[in-house]
């Protein structure tokens, strides 16, 4: 089979965090790329759930924006 590389940049603490859990799991970082990489492929979807924190939705930080709308208004009021 014909290799190829992949160059990719991720935060370094990341990295030795990341390498160490290989270490740990009797693998090289390689191989758990590539077995990510593989399991992708197969099951055509990322093989874990991927989500957001509704904290950031937009409808949440409209409503943070609008109270502390009110709050810097009404804080002048009091004044």
């Amino acid at each position: 089979m014909e290799q190829s590389t992949i160059s990719i940049r991720i935060d370094s603490q990341l990295k030795r965090e990341f390498e160490e859990f290989c270490k740990n799991v009797g693998m090289n970082m390689t191989t758990a790329i590539s077995i990510f990489a593989k399991a992708v492929v197969k099951e055509q979807r990322i093989p874990f759930e991927i989500s957001t924190d509704p904290f950031y939705s937009e409808k949440n930080m409209a409503r943070l924006r609008k109270s502390m709308q009110e709050m810097e208004e009404n804080g002048a009021e009091t004044r």
